[in-house]
């Protein structure tokens, strides 16, 4: 299945040709500033699946330290997507346009998430990050 993502003011859109793999949703408090809410939800693709339609220019960034960045509309604000070593790493799940088949998404680090969040009692949680023996 082919997904298409785009923008809030539509002017950047990409297309994954690949799985999404390892959805996430983290409530530390760097995500939730990075992405201006409650978590980051967030699926790892092969930067080969990955391929911007329009908009590409409109683009800004920010990296942080360790090479792990996020790209911008430098329009409307949204985050679009992660960078690792500036190659596409994977998405933010709130700007595709269809529904993705995932699997299990795990949040993390909910020991640090905001006092006025309140979790669903039927996902799958961890204090801190998740243990690698159940990355998928």
């Amino acid at each position: 299945m082919v997904l298409t993502g785009e923008c809030f003011c539509g002017e950047i859109r990409y297309q994954i040709s690949g799985p999404l793999v390892d959805p996430l949703a983290c409530h530390c408090s760097r995500c939730r500033k990075a992405f201006s809410s409650q978590s980051s939800n967030y699926a790892r693709v092969d930067s080969g699946d990955f391929q911007w339609l329009a908009g590409e220019e409109r683009l800004t960034s920010y990296v942080g330290q360790h090479g792990f960045g996020l790209l911008f509309c430098s329009v409307c604000g949204s985050t679009l997507c992660g960078t690792i070593d500036s190659s596409v790493h994977g998405v933010v799940l709130g700007c595709l346009n269809e529904e993705p088949e995932l699997e299990e998404v795990h949040h993390i680090f909910v020991d640090s998430k905001a006092s006025w969040e309140v979790m669903p009692s039927d996902v799958t949680t961890f204090s801190e990050g998740r243990p690698p023996t159940d990355r998928r």
